[in-house]
This record gives C-alpha cells, sequence and structure tokens, in this order.
C-alpha cells in the first residue's frame, strides 16, 4: 500500500490536472445528439473548449449560460431558463447536460429546484429532451470526478426505477474517462465477439472519433441514443471500468438491480484476462479465436521488450486511474515507479498504486521529484519539465495537444497493452547512450595511481 501525501503548496504552479466541468462535458459528449450547457460566465466555457478542442482537434458543441454581474450577485436562474429554452429551440437536443461552475456554486443556488420549477413552467416547450444536471464546481475534483458525475446524473435522470425483464445477450459498459476514443471501439469489438450487445456509457467513440461529417449538426455527432440508455436496466450484467465509475455502477444497480463488476484497469495481460473470462462466463461462449490470437500477440510483445524496461525508473503524472493503470503496467514489466503524482486525491486507488509514495500535487512537484529518472510519463503540459530535465516524454493523458491522433491510440485490452510495449522500447531504444569504453573499465573507480592495473592482495 502506497502512501498518499498532499502538497501544501499556496500556488499551483503548472497546474496537472483539469476541472470538473470540463469532464462532466466530455461524458455529456458522450450521448447522441446532446448539448452540454455551462452554468456560469463565458471565461468557464472558454476554457473547456480550447482544451477540448486542442485534444480532439474536432468542433465541440458547448453552450453557457454566460452570467453577468448581476446574475452573480441576484441569482442565475433567469439565464439557466432562458438558455434551456434557447438550445430547445435552436438545436432540439435530446439532452441538456447541465454542469455547474465555481461561480454559480460559491454563490450556493438551488440548482434542482430551479429545474424542477423550469420544468413546470416549461414541460410542454421542453418536452422530448431531457435535462441532466451535474453539480461540477471547478474549485474541487477534476476530470474523474466530473466525468462519473455526469454518469451518475445521466443514470438517475434517465433510467426509469424498476426491474425490467432482462436480455441475456445484453450488458452495460461504463469506461472510465481515462480510456480513448480506439479503447472504448476495442471493447465493444471484443464484447460482440462473444454474441453480446454492449450499452457503453458514456460512448465518446461515436462522437469524438475525428470523422468528417456528412453535414453539420450542433449537437454532439454520435454516441449512446437516449432510448438505450432508458433500457440499461435490461442487461443481464454490468461492467465498470476504473474506481472512478463506481458510483454510476451503484447508482444503475440501486435502480435496475443490474449487478455489476468493476475492473480498477483494462491495461495489462492480468486484466484482460479476467476481462475476457467474465465475457466468457456471461455469455456462455468459448474466447474467440481472433482474442486468443491478440493474447498471443501481447505475450511476445511482452517477451520482445521486457529488457527495454527492466530497472528502468519512471515517473507519472495523471488522474488517479489512469496513474493506477500506467504504474501497474510499468510495474508489471520490471521498471520501478519512483515518481507517482495524481491529480486527485479523492480516490481510494492511490493507495493501490505500486509505489512508494504517491504525491497530490502539480507539474512542479513532478518535475522535483522525477530527476534522475529514464522516462517521464504524462500529458502534453509535462513537456516543459521534459527538456528542462533531458529526459524523454512519454504522452498520455488528457491533454494531449502536441502530437496527433491522441484519441485513436490502444491503451487497453491485450491490443492497447501491446501497443504501450512497444512505445515504451521505441522511447527507451531512441534516447539509449552507449556506453564508454572508460565507462565499462573495471578499474576507473581504484583511483590514478592503479588504473589499468590489477590490485594485489597484501600478504
Amino acid at each position: 500500500m502506497s502512501k498518499v501525501t498532499h502538497t501544501q503548496k499556496a500556488a499551483t504552479v503548472n497546474p496537472l490536472k483539469s476541472s470538473q466541468p470540463l469532464g462532466a462535458a466530455l461524458a455529456f459528449l458522450g450521448v447522441a445528439n446532446a448539448m452540454p450547457l455551462f452554468h456560469g460566465t463565458q471565461g468557464c466555457t472558454s476554457f473547456a473548449l480550447v482544451l477540448i478542442g486542442r485534444h480532439y482537434k474536432e468542433v465541440i458543441p458547448i453552450q453557457t449560460t454566460a452570467m453577468d454581474e448581476v446574475a452573480a450577485i441576484l441569482g442565475g436562474a433567469d439565464h439557466l431558463e432562458e438558455a434551456i429554452l434557447n438550445l430547445k429551440k435552436r438545436t432540439n437536443p435530446a439532452l441538456i447536460g447541465v454542469c455547474t461552475t465555481a461561480l454559480v456554486e460559491t454563490r450556493g443556488e438551488d440548482f434542482a429546484g430551479e429545474l424542477k420549477l423550469i420544468h413546470e413552467r416549461r414541460g410542454n416547450e421542453l418536452a422530448g429532451t431531457e435535462i441532466v444536471l451535474a453539480q461540477t464546481p471547478d474549485f474541487a475534483g477534476s476530470i474523474e470526478e466530473g466525468w462519473s458525475k455526469a454518469t451518475t446524473a445521466i443514470i438517475e435522470g434517465v433510467v426509469p426505477k424498476g426491474e425490467t425483464r432482462v436480455s441475456p445477450e445484453r450488458i452495460n459498459i461504463l469506461p472510465g474517462s481515462h480510456l480513448t476514443v480506439a479503447d472504448l471501439e476495442a471493447i465493444r469489438d471484443t464484447v460482440e465477439a462473444f454474441g453480446l450487445e454492449p450499452t457503453i456509457l458514456p460512448d465518446i467513440s461515436g462522437s469524438l472519433d475525428g470523422k468528417v461529417a456528412e453535414r453539420w449538426i450542433p449537437t454532439s455527432n454520435g454516441g449512446v441514443a437516449v432510448e438505450d440508455i432508458r433500457t440499461m436496466g435490461g442487461a443481464v450484467h454490468t461492467i465498470a471500468i476504473g474506481e472512478q465509475m463506481r458510483r454510476p455502477a451503484e447508482a444503475l444497480k440501486a435502480r435496475t438491480k443490474v449487478p455489476y463488476t468493476l475492473f480498477d484497469t483494462l491495461t495489462g495481460l492480468a486484466a484482460t484476462d479476467r476481462f475476457v473470462a467474465l465475457l466468457a462466463e456471461i455469455s456462455g461462449r468459448p474466447v474467440p479465436a481472433r482474442v486468443r490470437r491478440a493474447r498471443a500477440q501481447l505475450e511476445d510483445a511482452m517477451l520482445d521488450g521486457h529488457f527495454h524496461f527492466g530497472g528502468k525508473r519512471v515517473a507519472i503524472a495523471a488522474e488517479p486511474d489512469l496513474l493506477y493503470a500506467m504504474a501497474r503496467f510499468f510495474a508489471g514489466l520490471g521498471a520501478e515507479v519512483s515518481c507517482a503524482v495524481s491529480a486527485s486525491g479523492a480516490s481510494p486507488i492511490l493507495e493501490a498504486v505500486p509505489a512508494a509514495d504517491v504525491v497530490v500535487g502539480d507539474l512542479d512537484d513532478f518535475e522535483t521529484r522525477a530527476e534522475g529518472c529514464d522516462l517521464l510519463v504524462t500529458h502534453s503540459h509535462g513537456r516543459q519539465a521534459s527538456e528542462r530535465l533531458g529526459i524523454p516524454l512519454m504522452h498520455i493523458g488528457f491533454p494531449i495537444f502536441d502530437r496527433l491522433g491522441a484519441q485513436h491510440r490502444h491503451t487497453a485490452l491485450y491490443e492497447g497493452t501491446r501497443d504501450l510495449v512497444f512505445e515504451v522500447a521505441n522511447i527507451v531504444q531512441a534516447h539509449h547512450v552507449p556506453r564508454t569504453p572508460a565507462e565499462l573499465d573495471p578499474f576507473r573507480d581504484h583511483g590514478d595511481t592503479h588504473v589499468g592495473r590489477p590490485q594485489t592482495a597484501a600478504h
């Protein structure tokens, strides 16, 4: 069990984390024909738009209630109602996801009460659109918490209570925010290979997969349909991926009685084996040949690449679930996680990270503790530390804006783990500095008078 410590600095230097509303917005974008709505000022929305746009290289549909100085003092209920009605009229979304920000949260508004009153007054005008509230103040938490809260809010706001007729072929997948578009596509393909029908919530693989649309759509272009979310109670089982998804899985179980299994990670051979074994148990089918072939390829990749991991000192800075997954990955191949920095301290998974200490801090703490390591692992804001320390950087997490194709990168299941092995091994080889003959001299540390001559024992 690792020791989790929080830094006590007066200011954050080079922040590691992004805000809760941003994480909630990403989750809402995983629903088809949805529109995230930030309840706050325009600046809060602009921040999220810039980061998400730079990471995915896409036009992102996010709106704001655009509160002014008067609304900040007297309350923003009128702004919220006006924004919801305008969105309904202009874009007719299937779902509006309201994400609160620090301004309105600090003021202490009754958001749930305001939305209830809006429904009572404007129910006919808003028919056909689900309105979901996620309370996500910027001053607390990070992407993981926002993603988890938004997913929970969708389940509690859309999925009806009570048990329904269960379909033995249907399962629910609740992926964490650390999984990429490519990861979700691989998970869907693997589940379908067992003859099962997955409902993935949130499903950014359909909306943030970087396609050129045939026509412009003002809302999210793809994702899980609201109609499919309503029927999640008819699944035989729920699979949650990442500790952050325990709360949504519990909420779904409380409403529908659908049991769930939580996987801390799907990166690595052992973790994927457990996932595949569960799918085989649920479906009653043998493991498909192509899945067994992918496992064999991972085994070969581990044999080929483990020479480049042994004894290497790695520094990782990420959100808790991603930090845990990458630390387990490196430790499993013989590397030492000598520096682990988390963006948030709320997750209990941090105590299971295979490192002596986990620091909840920023990239300044990361840079200070990473000196002497062989590899840095974090998002694009770690590039300055990489340059100053002269240590290669492996890009992981969010945001990645100085590389293309971040959303199509595999990090989960057999294929994703295989690709990670190759990526790390190639980085290590590219930055390998051959030792000189002088460094290989076994007598170089024995003093100037004896260089090159063997020592004789005294009699």
